[in-house]
């Protein structure tokens, strides 16, 4: 769920509006928007691909509950806190540059997984994994707006249905991987698989996409806040995923307190580098707009609540149902498809609607929960479809919230704190997403032991499907923050 934020507002500072003939220059600009949509599409699956190959991966390599978490929160918390970064470097170096750079270290940490031989190897891939694509995926929209200028209407419309399918369709790609046992890899193809999209990737954008310059000369990259970011996070997240596998020991209490004024002293030094016209990784002065810090809020507890809900449904398939990988994944095939039809339709309602989309959209989720809660309190287990008209119903609402959420939270932003407003949007966004796969993943754990009976497993489903009820009704409540239209384009 990483590019669903990432627009071309990223670069509204950094980067003069385009001319109307700036189109012109690029003439194989959609075969560039290939190479872009490709390097997006590998971030996107592999944030959430891990979720029906996890007990697969337990299986041959060990690991406890806590490592089923950390496949997937320590790709998304290396990613939140490199995107930070990610998009000065693009400014700093020029963004075709960078992007490959991103895209040859991605790969290579795919190799990586593939070919990890322990645990830790493949979590600390995971982790190499998420810092590349923060350095590969700020780049890719700016890139958009350089090839396209006032035609970017056209390229995101083809961005935005890709996106709601790619978001839910890594645990549909993982099962029919694992399930394939392509040459024998069984679940380390959902990592090889990346090395033929990447390359095609970077073969097409090293010929197509355009060189650029520096997008701002003089820049400094502020390595001292981005540090206290990363310890920050670590240590709001770490006891997270670890604390109740372990009993919540005092040094897991310790961490989850230092957090706080760590991330204060983040926030500090970076209105301090501020007030001296020093480059700081974060524009302070969007916290100043009322409806930016809905927009935080909303994002932190959307994206927290279906990353959290995700892992949970594919672990409970697996490891409390007994499901195969292929049979998970058909299971949640409907979900993938809903978020497809969800994307597709809010492209024409979202105009009209404004924010209202947003409320149509989580009401729809909502709908789809609570029968998903009441089937998993049910004395019967349900069957392989018994699950996907729910699951279709919640994918519609989902994908109806990401295509207009971006334009809508940055609807009352002057131009120029747009470009620092989206990148620290970006990583909120996966910051969430992490805290979600940490918070739900352990109130999962907390209630199923692996090894348990299914009716364990029912029942820890049903308090985490409660629970993304809940988080559903307050991103509803927090809607009605935001402005009631999306920022008008220039």
């Amino acid at each position: 769920m990483t590019a669903i934020l990432e627009t071309p507002a990223r670069d509204a500072q950094a980067h003069p509006a385009p001319t109307a003939a700036g189109p012109r220059t690029f003439p194989h600009r959609w075969l560039g928007l290939v190479a872009i949509l490709s390097a997006t599409l590998l971030n996107l699956l592999d944030a959430s691909i891990v979720n029906v190959a996890a007990p697969a991966i337990r299986s041959e390599l060990g690991g406890t509950a806590a490592t089923l978490q950390w496949l997937s929160a320590g790709y998304t918390l290396a990613l939140a806190i490199g995107l930070l970064t990610g998009g000065r470097l693009g400014d700093m170096f020029g963004r075709k540059k960078v992007l490959m750079v991103g895209l040859v270290g991605f790969l290579a940490a795919s190799l990586a997984c593939g070919a990890a031989g322990t645990i830790e190897v493949l979590l600390a891939a995971r982790v190499v994994q998420g810092v590349f694509a923060a350095v590969m995926v700020p780049q890719c929209f700016g890139l958009i707006r350089d090839m396209f200028g006032r035609d970017m209407g056209k390229a995101y419309a083809l961005f935005g249905p890709a996106i709601g399918l790619a978001t839910i369709a890594g645990p549909v790609v993982a099962g029919l991987l694992v399930d394939a046992d392509l040459l024998g890899t069984g679940w380390r193809s959902i990592f090889l698989i990346n090395l033929p999209l990447g390359a095609a990737a970077i073969a097409l954008g090293a010929k197509i996409l355009p060189a650029g310059a520096p997008a701002v000369k003089g820049l400094k990259l502020d390595l001292g806040g981005a540090l206290l970011a990363a310890a920050g996070m670590c240590l709001l997240l770490v006891p997270l995923v670890e604390g109740q596998e372990l009993g919540w020991p005092v040094w897991s209490i310790a961490m989850l307190v230092s957090s706080v004024p760590v991330l204060g002293l983040f926030a500090w030094t970076q209105a301090r580098r501020a007030r001296a016209g020093r480059s700081a990784l974060v524009e302070l002065s969007v916290f100043k707009k009322r409806s930016y810090t809905s927009g935080i809020a909303f994002v932190v507890v959307f994206f927290g609540a279906v990353t959290g809900f995700s892992l949970a449904v594919g672990l409970f398939l697996q490891l409390g149902l007994g499901f195969g990988p292929l049979q998970a994944s058909l299971a949640m095939a409907a979900w993938a498809v809903g978020a497809f039809v969800g994307s597709g339709s809010s492209a024409a309602l979202a105009p009209k609607l404004g924010r209202g989309i947003l409320h149509v959209g989580l009401g729809t989720m909502a709908a789809g929960l609570v029968v998903i809660w009441f089937q998993f309190g049910a004395d019967t287990l349900p069957g392989t479809w018994a699950l996907s008209p729910a699951f279709a119903v919640f994918g519609i609402g989902m994908g109806m919230i990401f295509v207009p959420l971006f334009g809508i939270i940055t609807g009352e932003l002057e131009d120029h704190e747009v470009g620092s407003a989206s990148g620290l949007l970006e990583s909120f966004q996966q910051g969430a997403s992490a805290l979600g796969v940490a918070g739900l993943g352990t109130v999962f754990f907390a209630q199923f032991a692996i090894g348990s009976g299914a009716a364990e497993a029912m029942h820890a489903a049903q308090l985490v499907t409660g629970l993304t009820v809940l988080l559903t009704l307050v991103a509803f409540l927090v809607a009605f923050g935001l402005p009631k239209q999306a920022k008008a384009e220039h």
